[in-house]
């Protein structure tokens, strides 16, 4: 196995450095290095741009307008979009959805969603998550009840990230309670727009309402929206998740905020010299330095791999906790690091516009953001624990 760039996978490299130096809004870098909120039109925006170079479905194949890239490709561009502090590509409809419908949905489907993802037409949200039905996907309880050429759909999805902006939801309805709960899913592609469906938002404790609730009360669904067969959901969900897993290993993002770490601790002050230089301080960073560096060694090998043919397989659940663990003690180090300005938080301050000033350095109030904030990556894809059963089962068959 080489781990080592080729020379066309060089010369890609700086083919995407070229494009970020040109086409990157600053506006938007700023925001993403600042660690400010980003809004729907920034998403949209650099959607756009995305999509005018071919860039968007950077998963997709060519022939559903799709970049072909192959995993090391994929690789190469999320690391240098991260490094460069370019906005996150939305992952609902391009990522989870997209690769689902190529795979399972039928050709009118394939031709009417996919292209509206691209173009931005359609902002697609999950539904998958219900109260009592996070982790444990087989205990879903919305319904959707076959009448005539339409389901009727009755439930409760939460935990909907970004739902507020969606006008599409993909859900997984319970549409058979006969047999092992897994066998009565479907999965159905949902108009948010539809009589019956109430979108409400849930303000976190970084004081965002990044996610919601939603609300399904007698709505109509035409049946043309079941994607697949009826009842064989759990196939196709399980098939989303293994691509959302693999992405969840987040190499790039916790580069950035080591780097960030590294910044932060240079500047802050212990004993008279900055912090960096604490013995103690020094030891963690270099533990979880370590530790990434391992990460970023098994993610490769799993890129490698999948360049070859094989498909993720257990190996997602491995980079899922490992990633998710490393960036939340990361996020620890750095709220650490800013010490006494953690502590007034003024979450506002984060929004572009907001006539509230943070307390203490620029970098203080997204260190306190991202503590907060992705306390939520240990649980979401599947929580660790749930990884740690898969991996039990699957790699070391216990």
């Amino acid at each position: 196995m080489d781990l080592t760039y080729t020379d066309d996978q060089k010369a890609f490299r700086d083919e995407v450095r070229s494009f970020l130096a040109e086409k990157l809004p600053k506006r938007l870098s700023d925001k993403v290095a600042g660690g400010k909120r980003l809004t729907k039109e920034d998403y949209e925006e650099w959607h756009a741009i995305l999509n005018e170079k071919g860039w968007l479905g950077v998963t997709w194949p060519k022939e559903h307008g799709g970049t072909g890239w192959d995993a090391v490709e994929r690789h190469i561009f999320e690391e240098e979009t991260t490094r460069a502090a370019a906005p996150r590509i939305v992952p609902f409809g391009l990522n989870m959805l997209g690769p689902v419908l190529m795979k399972f949905g039928s050709k009118e489907q394939q031709a009417h969603y996919l292209p509206r993802i691209l173009n931005g037409d359609d902002w697609w949200c999950q539904g998958y998550s219900e109260p009592g039905a996070g982790s444990d996907l087989a205990s879903v309880k919305t319904t959707a009840v076959r009448e005539g050429d339409h389901y009727i759909v009755n439930g409760q999805k939460t935990w909907t990230t970004l739902g507020q902006y969606a006008n599409m939801i993909f859900c997984l309805v319970r549409t058979s309670k006969d047999g092992k709960p897994q066998e009565g899913i479907s999965f159905l592609l949902i108009d948010m727009d539809t009589p019956g469906v109430t979108v409400r938002p849930i303000v976190l404790i970084d004081g965002e309402a990044e996610v919601n609730e939603v609300w399904f009360e007698d709505v109509k669904v035409p049946a043309e929206n079941l994607v697949g067969e009826e009842n064989k959901g759990w196939t196709y969900a399980k098939y989303l998740l293994t691509h959302e897993r693999t992405n969840i290993a987040g190499v790039g993002f916790a580069t950035s905020a080591l780097s960030n770490l590294k910044r932060i601790a240079g500047l802050e002050q212990s004993g008279g010299k900055p912090l960096i230089e604490n013995p103690f301080f020094a030891a963690k960073m270099a533990q979880v330095e370590i530790d990434l560096m391992a990460m970023a060694t098994t993610n490769l090998r799993t890129i490698a791999a999948a360049a070859a043919g094989n498909a993720p397989g257990a190996e997602s659940s491995m980079l899922k906790i490992k990633g998710t663990v490393i960036r939340q003690e990361i996020n620890a180090l750095t709220r650490q690091a800013v010490g006494p300005y953690a502590m007034p938080f003024v979450s506002e301050a984060l929004d572009e516009g907001a006539n509230v000033s943070p307390v203490g350095p620029d970098y203080a109030l997204p260190a306190t953001q991202s503590y907060f904030n992705n306390r939520k990556l240990s649980i979401y894809g599947g929580s660790n624990e749930v990884q740690r059963q898969i991996i039990s089962k699957a790699i070391l068959e216990l």
